[in-house]
């Protein structure tokens, strides 16, 4: 598997982003993520997104961070928010959704982001599974789900 950088709006990452939200409207009751996102906002130093290919040239799982810094959805100064961490059925269990997480934390590290943040919910017991594994501690909810009870927020410190 290769992975490597590319545009959020890239067809390649957008076929992914299709892909996720139609996992999202199936274990959320026909909603996706409606979180206001914008390619600018994974362009370095800002953020990163991360494709990884299958030996045949398939996106097969993507990843992405972006800048967060205080605000009034919650976040603090220093916050580097993961954001559409994915794999598709077929490529589960080969170990990419950590590789994706692990380069994504090394590349916000080097921005001088301190924190990795993330929010997830509860109809998805494979990623809080996988970011409790990767050292991440519920922390206080931000974001655009915040108030909602499905909503888990995650965070670990970079530094």
């Amino acid at each position: 598997m290769h992975i490597q950088p590319t545009p959020y709006d890239h067809p390649d990452a957008v076929k992914l982003q299709d892909a996720v939200q139609a996992e999202y409207r199936i274990r959320y009751d026909g909603e996706g993520d409606v979180t206001p996102l914008d390619p600018g906002m994974f362009v370095p130093p800002q953020g990163l997104y991360l494709l990884a290919y299958d030996p045949e040239g398939l996106p097969v799982a993507s990843g992405a961070w972006r800048r967060q810094d205080e605000n009034e959805e919650g976040y603090a100064d220093g916050d580097a928010e993961l954001k559409r961490m994915y794999v598709v059925p077929e490529a589960r269990g080969l170990g990419l959704a950590r590789r994706i997480l692990a380069l994504l934390e090394d590349d916000a590290r080097a921005a001088g982001r301190t924190r990795m943040v993330l929010e997830t919910g509860t109809a998805q017991p494979e990623a809080i599974a996988l970011y409790a594994s990767s050292g991440y501690e519920p922390c206080v909810k931000f974001g655009h789900y915040r108030d909602y009870d499905s909503s888990r927020c995650f965070a670990k410190p970079l530094r």
